[in-house]
């Protein structure tokens, strides 16, 4: 059975994504705007185009990107932007970065 993103938990969604270092990097640059997947490559230093479309293919099997693709015959242009759903994990995520660094600088004790 192919699992799609209305039958898998948000919390198994938090837990995949997570589990890979790049996940957080290609959203936080989603969150920011539309991106091509030249530029998201461009921006993560030693991010390999395998793992990014893996990543990207992952993230619309949850619904949390959209693939918008501009022109009928090569060259064609592709787009990733972030879904509604996409942009509210997009803050899930943000808010766990954001404790991490309150732990880092003292402010927050576990």
């Amino acid at each position: 059975m192919v699992e799609t993103a209305k039958s898998i938990p948000v919390a198994a969604m938090v837990e995949d994504v997570v589990g890979c270092k790049w996940s957080l990097r290609l959203l936080g640059i989603l969150a920011r705007g539309p991106a091509r997947p030249s530029a998201m490559l461009r921006a993560s230093p030693g991010l390999s185009a395998k793992v990014l479309n893996e990543r990207i293919r992952k993230f619309q099997r949850f619904g949390l990107v959209h693939r918008r693709v501009a022109g009928e015959r090569p060259p064609i242009e592709v787009e990733y932007s972030l879904t509604e759903f996409g942009g509210r994990f997009a803050e899930l995520l943000a808010a766990v970065e954001r404790l991490q660094d309150e732990l880092d600088r003292g402010v927050v004790q576990r």
